[in-house]
């Protein structure tokens, strides 16, 4: 039987002088916050009370995305500490459906990847932004191994943008660099992903803090927040995760 790594996250800092986040004190202030004047991300920090690691171990062995719901939750056997993250989760899990929305937690074991990417790889490790035909925004908390990472938008590049990428998918769509392959772009999500400037420092999402960031939407009045999902080491612990 396989031996899970507990994660150690690392400390949580939030970029220096970066007005593209702001920090909120409650649920009800990050839940009724705007996104205007630059401001793609809401973060609520949180320090947990509870053992999330245990709740892990006790989940077991599985593969790819497993979606927990209230019933396996319960039924785990685990300490008080473990049953105090228990409750937190489903709190979170509450907060969310009395916004009407239809948030998930999950525990991810690993994500599928993108083999045949070609010039763009289309996966969640990579920096991407979150896309919506109307308005809406993403919700994300992990509770449980590495967090999720995001990186400014001045320190990105839309792989698109890269004139030997751009060149490469021009290629693979084999016409001309028109409006039918701006759409051809749009429908594969190829526009959707970023590439770190040099000398670019990602930043963490950090453990138990809730987080609303933008997406692209048509009309929206601030750029997406640019983010990606953590790369998984083989034997690391795996993620618990909301999200809405």
């Amino acid at each position: 039987m396989s031996v899970i790594t507990p994660h150690v996250a690392p400390p949580f800092h939030l970029p220096v002088d970066y007005p593209g986040i702001r920090l909120v004190q409650s649920f009800e202030e990050l839940a009724g916050a705007d996104f205007a004047q630059g401001v793609n991300a809401l973060c609520w920090p949180r320090v947990l009370t509870g053992n999330f690691e245990e709740v892990v171990v006790q989940l077991g062995a599985g593969e790819d995305i497993v979606t927990l719901d209230e019933e396996r939750l319960r039924g785990l056997s685990v300490s008080a500490a473990g049953r105090m993250a228990i409750e937190q989760m489903l709190a979170d899990l509450q907060r969310l459906r009395e916004l009407d929305r239809e948030p998930v937690l999950n525990c991810i074991y690993g994500y599928p990847r993108d083999e045949e990417a070609g010039p763009v790889a289309t996966d969640v490790f990579s920096f991407h932004a979150d896309s919506a035909p109307v308005e809406a925004d993403t919700w994300l908390c992990t509770y449980a191994g590495p967090p999720s990472e995001g990186l400014r938008n001045e320190e990105a590049l839309r792989r698109v943008d890269i004139q030997e990428t751009r060149a490469e998918l021009l290629q693979l769509h084999g016409g001309v660099d028109d409006a039918a392959f701006s759409k051809w772009l749009n429908e594969n999500c190829y526009d959707l992903h970023y590439a770190p400037r040099p000398g670019a420092q990602p930043f963490s999402f950090g453990l138990g803090n809730i987080w609303r960031i933008a997406v692209d939407w048509p009309g929206s009045p601030v750029p997406p927040c640019i983010h990606r999902a953590p790369r998984h080491s083989a034997g690391e612990s795996p993620r618990l995760l909301l999200i809405s």
